[in-house]
């Protein structure tokens, strides 16, 4: 069997036979009568209508002699059409989302192009504007350079046609004086009633400027009273470029200050207000009006604060040196440094405590005070790193720099501050117990020419040797109460070859081994100042050396060197060139005292608590000493009325006398100071018991300059005698009360006993 057509046909019994029949009947036919079923045998065809002669039967589940019905058609017609338009219908949405998309694609890329454009266009006419702009700044750039040559010349005109007027006055008002003090001078000559004239009438005009010099104001104005030619002599604008208020300050005024300085303003060139308490805004005001003004000095005025600065920032733009400790300024002042004193190169901020780190940012902005080499912030304890950053930041040039009384500073600070301020010369850091080695290891990098460090117990030999390795020519070493200091030190920076000071008091394990050592050294002849005060273990030895070593040494301090003796002391009295020395607490006697005044040079001389020196001694060296001006002999109890006889007879010169602790002295001793000591400024009679009213009358008679007195348990002295004769001193401290106990007597210069004593 085959199926054909899908039709199950018997196989025919002769195949061959069975082909050749049914090609000679396509033959006769032709092939348009050919059918798909002409090779099956009517016997073997499906008994179906043609109508149902397909599958439709199996579709629609028809039985074999069922026929197709028109509900089927209807439900195959609509099955056939339904699915014929969703894929129609489908295709036509879908070509219509393409046309939509294109559409929608073709109006971005549009807007897009549309910005492209705008933004060629925009960029075009930007660039075009910006050319135009550049063009018209550089016009009126040029225009407002030659209107301000304009006006400068202008400017310029008027003040020399004012300048020639001032002068021309000024020479008519000079000419009016001359000719008035020639007929004084011929009137003098022709009147037969003046038969002497003053002796200072015939100085030369410098010489009188030179004395008026050293006058302070008030005096100044009282020459100006004595007659016409010194009435002339003060009014020489020399004298009035240095102006000196400070030497006045408890009796100005802002009417004074006002007065002066519009009269002197074009001249004054140096201006010092230090201390004046009473100075408000008119006095600022006519500050402001001293153009050529260079050194300006505010310390310590109460009335200076941010508003007082811009009014002199506003007029003073030369100022070189500016002073500002202990005022209020805040950090609106240091703006108006940056901005208005371009030129300035000496600052001190000492004390003021109102200014921040923000405010030393201000320093190095703008013009900025690039120009400053000189900086004291003394005292400023809210200055942290950052703030010295800033300093570094804005102040590169420094060379002198100042920090003293300031616990907050650490090594940080001035490593922070070295970083970019490698011009520094001298350092002085007093009271400052955090620094260490660290400090001058940063330092290092600097060639410092002078150290001044005390009060540090962190500093060691090692700060030494970097100074002998770095530091090749310094020439003052200040490391005074560096307890960690010691001999090995000084044997360190005995190579340097510069060293004019040393300082290395209360540096207690200082002894000959470090003293001689150095003195050996290069800068044992060029040394100027030595200064061992307490240490202890310094002998006669370091003292002989150093007379024979240091031939120019002009000032010894040896106080409390117990050690020291006469034969020492007898050894400095070679050394011609020494003018000061301290040699308090030493075991001087009267051997090594009149050894001292051989050569008849020192002027200074300091000896309180020395036991063993008596009147003797005191006359001896005083007989020798004619230019003796300061001398100190307090807590002498052994001396007399008899010591400063001599000095005041044999010692015209005295400024400062200081006899305190003294109880033997009596009012005899005050006459000899009145009669021969009239320039005589200083001094203490504290626990001179026998003193008496008469003492203070005497002074006021006879040392009409005094200005310091101190009678500290002076109980003869009365309270009024001190306010009658004390009330022009600048200052003076007095009670009454009974000696204490350390003074080692008491109100009846009886010594107290030991039981009393420890008791007390």
């Amino acid at each position: 069997q085959v199926l054909l057509c899908g039709v199950i046909v018997a196989r025919p019994e002769d195949p061959l036979t069975f082909l050749e029949e049914k090609l000679r009947e396509i033959m006769e036919k032709g092939l348009d009568a050919v059918l798909r079923n002409m090779c099956i045998d009517l016997s073997s065809y499906p008994k179906l209508k043609r109508i149902s002669e397909t599958y439709l039967n199996t579709v629609f589940g028809l039985d074999g002699e069922q026929l197709m019905t028109e509900e089927l058609c209807t439900k195959a017609w609509d099955f056939y059409s339904k699915n014929l338009m969703k894929l129609y219908f489908g295709g036509w949405i879908k070509y219509n989302l393409l046309k939509k998309n294109k559409r929608k694609k073709a109006k971005q890329e549009m807007a897009l192009a549309v910005v492209h454009y705008n933004v060629q266009i925009l960029r075009v006419i930007m660039q075009k504007w910006s050319t135009w702009v550049q063009i018209h700044k550089e016009k009126m750039t040029l225009a407002l350079k030659r209107l301000q040559e304009i006006f400068n010349k202008i400017y310029l005109n008027a003040v020399m046609k004012a300048w020639h007027a001032e002068a021309h006055s000024s020479l008519k008002t000079k000419a009016y004086f001359e000719s008035l003090a020639e007929e004084s001078q011929k009137d003098y000559f022709e009147s037969n009633d003046l038969t002497v004239r003053h002796k200072t009438s015939n100085l030369p005009e410098k010489a009188l400027l030179q004395i008026f010099r050293y006058v302070n104001l008030i005096d100044l104005a009282r020459c100006a009273q004595v007659s016409q030619m010194w009435m002339l002599t003060t009014q020489n604008s020399s004298l009035w470029s240095d102006i000196n208020f400070s030497s006045v300050k408890h009796k100005v005024q802002d009417q004074i200050v006002v007065n002066i300085l519009q009269k002197w303003r074009p001249y004054v060139l140096r201006l010092n207000l230090r201390s004046c308490y009473s100075l408000h805004w008119p006095s600022f005001k006519s500050i402001s009006e001293c153009k050529n003004l260079q050194d300006l000095n505010l310390s310590e005025c109460q009335g200076l604060n941010d508003e007082s600065m811009r009014l002199i920032s506003e007029g003073c733009r030369a100022l070189l040196y500016l002073n500002l400790s202990y005022t209020d300024i805040t950090n609106g002042t240091l703006r108006l440094l940056s901005s208005s004193f371009p030129n300035l190169q000496y600052l001190s901020l000492a004390h003021c405590r109102k200014f921040t780190d923000k405010g030393l940012l201000y320093l190095g902005s703008g013009e900025g005070c690039h120009k400053l080499i000189y900086l004291d912030l003394s005292g400023c304890i809210q200055i942290s790193v950052d703030g010295f950053r800033n300093i570094a930041n804005g102040c590169s040039r420094i060379q002198d720099l100042i920090i003293n009384k300031m616990p907050t500073l650490t090594d940080r600070c001035i490593q922070v501050l070295v970083e970019k301020c490698q011009q520094i010369m001298s350092v002085v850091f007093l009271d400052s117990p955090h620094l260490s080695d660290t400090t001058f290891k940063a330092l290092a990098e600097c060639k410092l020419v002078k150290v001044s460090i005390e009060g540090n117990n962190q500093i060691t030999d090692l700060s030494f040797q970097l100074m002998s390795k770095c530091c090749p020519y310094i020439r003052h070493i200040h490391m005074a109460d560096c307890q960690k200091i010691t001999d090995a030190g000084l044997k360190m920076i005995s190579p340097l070859k510069h060293i004019l000071v040393l300082n290395v008091a209360d540096c207690i394990r200082i002894s000959d081994g470090g003293v001689r050592p150095f003195v050996q050294g290069s800068s044992g002849t060029k040394l100027r100042e030595l200064n061992l005060t307490n240490c202890i273990c310094v002998t006669d030895a370091s003292v002989t050396e150093i007379a024979q070593r240091c031939h120019g040494l002009t000032y010894l301090n040896l106080r409390h060197c117990e050690n020291v003796t006469d034969a020492g002391i007898e050894a400095l009295g070679n050394v011609s060139s020494l003018i000061s020395t301290d040699l308090s607490g030493t075991s001087i006697s009267d051997t090594g005292l009149r050894a001292l005044g051989r050569h008849g040079k020192i002027k200074e001389l300091s000896l309180s608590e020395c036991k063993n020196i008596s009147d003797t001694g005191i006359q001896e060296f005083c007989k020798g000493t004619k230019l003796l001006e300061y001398c100190h002999v307090s807590y002498c109890p052994q001396l007399t009325d008899e010591a400063v006889k001599a000095m005041a007879f044999h010692c015209h010169r005295l400024t400062s006398v200081n006899i305190a602790g003294c109880p033997k002295m009596t009012d005899t001793c005050i006459q000899y100071l009145a009669a021969a000591c009239h320039y005589l400024r200083f001094l203490d009679v504290s626990g001179c018991i026998h003193l008496t009213d008469k003492a203070l009358k005497c002074l006021w008679k006879g040392c009409k300059q005094l200005q310091i007195l101190k009678m500290l348990y002076c109980r003869n002295i009365t309270k009024q005698a001190v306010l009658k004769y004390t009330a022009k001193l600048e200052k003076q401290e007095h009670n009454d009360a009974d000696p204490p106990s350390w003074l080692g007597y008491d109100r009846d210069c009886n010594t107290p006993s030991p039981k009393n004593h420890t008791s007390e």
